[in-house]
């Protein structure tokens, strides 16, 4: 049996520690094999259409593209503090469950989809699901869990 290389890994990030901590271990292991990282914040509109926000939709959404900018910025840093610089920023707007799990897995080729266990409040938990485990269902590719040290 040949072992697997993760050539391609995509990490989706939100701003919580579950997240940042899914992209230093990706990191590693993009390290090891010589791979690439695609690091993705998925933006989600129609949370805010549901919100109700209607005119002020357009201007939260250039905010929520600014932040996850910066966040994209602060790994790409991170990257390169530890000399590894094979990382690519997306920013994506949509279903972050469809999103992470199909179409950007397809997009770009990945093979091995990495995501903290739990970056969302327990009321987008309720509403919506886990994002993890829709992917962890739903992806077309290996799918690695990171858990938070601290929870342990």
């Amino acid at each position: 049996m040949e072992s697997q290389a993760y050539k391609n890994i995509l990490v989706g990030i939100d701003g919580s520690d579950q997240a940042k901590e899914a992209f230093k271990k990706a990191v590693e292991v993009a390290r090891r094999n010589e791979g690439k990282i695609y690091v993705a914040n998925v933006i989600e509109q129609q949370f805010y259409d549901m919100m109700g926000y209607g005119a002020l939709n357009q201007n939260i959404i250039e905010q929520e593209t600014e932040s996850a900018k910066e966040m994209i910025e602060e790994c790409k840093e991170y990257g390169a503090s530890v000399h590894f610089k094979a990382i690519e920023g997306i920013v994506a707007y949509g279903s972050p469950k469809d999103t992470m799990a199909r179409q950007l897995p397809e997009k770009y080729n990945i093979d091995l989809i990495m995501v903290g266990q739990s970056g969302l409040n327990a009321v987008e938990r309720f509403m919506t699901g886990s994002v993890a485990s829709h992917i962890i269902r739903q992806a077309p590719c290996d799918v690695l869990v990171v858990t938070d040290e601290k929870e342990r």
